[in-house]
């Protein structure tokens, strides 16, 4: 709990005069609760004595004033109370929901700046599950259980010391009754937050086969496999469900045995205080505001077991979002980067190594000098390192030996969106997030304006097929472009990159799974682009190499050969490596 705790507290910056003030409401309530019994009380007092032998000598108007006064008491009693819970609860669901929101954009903001090791390794579904769901517990139960049981540890404190002072002798009752509580809780929430901790990390992994299945459902139908994936998320959904069911077990068993001791304590204050009311030791309105007491400082008892289950799942769900936040980038920008000038775009691999399993090197002293303005193309069986170059260039990978240069200044002495913002990428699926064709291009350069836009999307082809669209440009993208063919949402990409009309172009194999059709028309983009800029084409396409200035031929984690198109062995390599 305490690393919760933690990780919530530096997010209360800005709202702690919203929760101060929801606290003091907090505190009135809490004082209401304790007077609202009380009015009853002298009512209740004032009519055992008219109705007993003796009557006080302003006879029963003054008890009918009385009464009157003890009503309006209550009335005005219970409204204030009522309005400092209301205000409270505004307060605390309005702090809880800033804190929560701050929250799951530090961790979000944390998650996209993780390296590619870990999204390597990482579960998306169950990354989306602490972003979204964990993240939400916490703000929940902030307010439906966070605020009434600080309510309820006050308002036990406060009657257990009015108790005290009516009575000590019944007061001790009810302490014991506290201290077993105690006992109890302490033996509980131990296993409460195990078992929490398991359902969370099974609602994760449920979530992600989820997932998983939702993005591949294309293959998943022509496979067949709809009983295959429906068995792995039922069998998650079974661990899911089994984990959940031992953790809701233990809070109603610490909730029922509460139930007893309060039947328990009840029952010894209502005998015992009723028989110190036959020997004069108590007022008639002392017992009933005794019992009231009783009653509502039970109830925090019985909520504090119900509210031992929430906080424990929220417990294990903030240590499942701390977790996430414990991950640190194994790729991050210096302390005092290089500042870049006006980039040529030489691009060099010095002696490069690199190797993912200890023992398997992906690249094996590679050494490549591209000049400023040159267009190569890397080709090569799969496997061979082409892709890794590229991730290397981009620096979402660090060379294990050897080094990476931009102009002659090693990657790792630059910033890195310094770095990224002089390259612009082009994979083999292209990325299009929800939102218009348009934004989907505005995101090379976001503070383009329309006509750069506009020329970008003519010069990629992308107005070849938005022009007979009802709303062109403006037309909405579906999730991951499912709505666009591939040569569509692959065109859209290459006009971000000539939006971004940066001095670096990467080309990750950008025509592969492309009809004959839009690998031309994808081809006449690319030319036009890489035109002046100095170009890095991953590629299996024989006329994309052709087209370059240079071929380098990668094998088996090294460079075997290097020259004019012309003279690669272009046919037998690439013949390979659709092999």
């Amino acid at each position: 709990m305490r690393r919760t705790l933690r990780l919530v507290l530096p997010h209360l910056d800005g709202q702690r005069t919203l929760l101060a003030g929801g606290g003091v409401l907090l505190l009135a309530e809490v004082l209401f609760r304790v007077l609202e019994p009380w009015p009853t009380k002298l009512a209740i007092d004032a009519l055992t004595r008219s109705l007993g032998a003796d009557l006080t000598d302003s006879g029963p108007q003054a008890s009918l004033q009385l009464l009157l006064a003890c009503g309006l008491a209550t009335i005005a009693i219970i409204g204030l109370r009522a309005v400092c819970n209301y205000g409270a609860t505004v307060a605390f669901a309005l702090g809880g929901s800033r804190v929560a929101t701050r929250l799951r954009a530090r961790v979000f903001d944390h998650v996209q700046g993780l390296s590619r090791s870990y999204h390597g390794r990482a579960r998306s579904g169950d990354v989306v599950q602490r972003l979204v769901a964990d993240v939400g517990r916490l703000q929940e139960v902030a307010v439906s259980a966070g605020m009434p049981l600080v309510v309820n540890v006050f308002t036990l404190v406060a009657m257990l010391g009015v108790m005290t002072w009516l009575d000590p002798v019944l007061a001790l009752i009810v302490l014991v009754a506290i201290l077993v509580f105690g006992l109890f809780s302490r033996l509980s929430t131990g296993k409460i937050t195990t078992a929490s901790r398991k359902t969370r990390r099974s609602e994760g992994e449920l979530a992600n086969v989820a997932q998983e299945t939702l993005t591949g459902m294309t293959h998943v139908q022509a496979y067949g496999m709809e009983g295959d994936r429906s068995a792995t998320f039922q069998g998650s959904n079974d661990r899911s469900l089994k984990d959940g069911v031992v953790a809701r077990r233990l809070a109603a068993g610490l909730e029922r045995r509460t139930d007893v001791l309060v039947g328990i304590a009840t029952a010894a204050v209502l005998m015992l205080g009723g028989l110190r009311v036959l020997q004069g030791a108590m007022t008639p309105g002392d017992m009933v505001i005794f019992l009231t007491y009783l009653k509502t400082s039970m109830k925090p008892l019985r909520d504090l077991a119900k509210y031992t289950g929430r906080i424990a799942r929220a417990s294990a769900s903030g240590e499942r979002v701390a977790d996430l936040l414990d991950e640190t980038p194994d790729i991050v920008s210096p302390a005092d980067p290089v500042r870049l000038g006006v980039v040529r775009g030489g691009l060099e691999l010095r002696d490069v190594t690199l190797e993912f399993v200890p023992g398997l090197p992906v690249l094996r002293g590679v050494d490549l000098a591209v000049a400023p303005g040159e267009r190569v193309a890397v080709v090569g069986p799969s496997g061979s390192g082409k892709s890794t170059v590229a991730s290397l260039l981009l620096r979402l990978l660090d060379p294990g030996s050897g080094s990476v240069h931009l102009d002659g200044t090693d990657l790792r002495d630059l910033d890195l969106r310094d770095l990224r913002s002089q390259i612009a990428l082009v994979q083999q699926e292209a990325v299009l997030f929800t939102g218009t064709i348009e934004d989907n291009i505005r995101q090379g350069r976001p503070e383009a304006s329309d006509h750069q836009v506009r020329r970008a999307a003519r010069l990629a082809r992308v107005t070849e097929f938005t022009d007979d669209l009802p709303d062109g440009l403006q037309t909405v993208v579906s999730e991951r472009g499912g709505s666009l063919s591939g040569g569509q949402r692959q065109r859209i990409s290459l006009a971000r990159a000539f939006l971004r009309d940066a001095p670096v172009l990467l080309l990750d194999e950008p025509t592969t799974g492309l009809d004959p059709d839009n690998v031309t028309l994808v081809g006449e983009a690319i030319a036009e682009l890489s035109r002046g800029r100095t170009t890095v084409m991953i590629t299996h396409d024989l006329d994309i190499a052709r087209a370059a200035d240079r071929v380098v031929v990668l094998e088996q984690g090294r460079v075997t050969w290097s020259g004019p198109p012309e003279q690669a062995p272009l046919d037998g390599v690439l013949e390979e490596s659709r092999g």
